[in-house]
């Protein structure tokens, strides 16, 4: 009698255990839908001011969420979707969109603005954490490829003390012209 009633329960759990992990592969599924349905299905997003995330490093990516969601970054979209997120949401997150491989924008600039932004990134040492390629590591994220309008942007936040997430960045910023940070932005998505 106790080895069917403990055999019971355990057929009980196990069923709990598959419902619940299906529910929460199901509201997984919904969380990436509504990403890509902004940063694209194919990992290249359609508004060119709205980053690539896809391939972009895991612990870069749950930081951000985190930095919506503590309002160290400022979205009213982001900071609305972020708000409901639990940590573990916010990770799963992450390494889903870390897994993916990263587009090719296909972007160019023509030789004066690369020479131009050559010239800036080296005055702010900005391959002592990009790195060489403008490639990244697990916390600095990669700049190489990403959409143009989306790094101006950036840039500009932090020049202006909009975006408060790296108080370095923003003072380094803050010395450049507009003009050097719409170079350095073209040079970066061509690469």
């Amino acid at each position: 009698m106790r080895r069917v009633l403990v055999r019971g329960l355990g057929l009980v759990l196990a069923i709990g255990l598959v419902a619940t992990s299906a529910a929460n592969a199901d509201q997984h599924e919904a969380k990436i839908a509504l990403c890509t349905g902004c940063h694209g299905v194919s990992g290249t997003p359609t508004d060119p001011s709205i980053p690539i995330i896809a391939g972009q490093e895991f612990y870069y990516l749950y930081v951000q969420l985190k930095d919506y969601k503590a309002g160290r970054r400022a979205n009213p979209i982001m900071s609305g979707i972020v708000s409901q997120l639990e940590k573990a949401e916010m990770q799963a997150l992450a390494q889903h969109f870390a897994e993916q491989k990263w587009p090719s924008i296909q972007f160019s600039a023509d030789e004066a603005t690369i020479n131009k932004a050559q010239r800036a990134t080296a005055a702010g040492q900005c391959v002592q954490c990009h790195l060489g390629g403008f490639e990244g590591n697990s916390r600095i994220p990669r700049l190489a490829g990403q959409q143009v309008a989306y790094l101006e942007r950036t840039m500009l936040e932090f020049k202006n003390k909009v975006r408060l997430n790296s108080p370095a960045k923003g003072s380094l910023l803050s010395a450049y012209s507009d003009e050097d940070i719409a170079a350095m932005a073209k040079y970066l998505g061509a690469l």
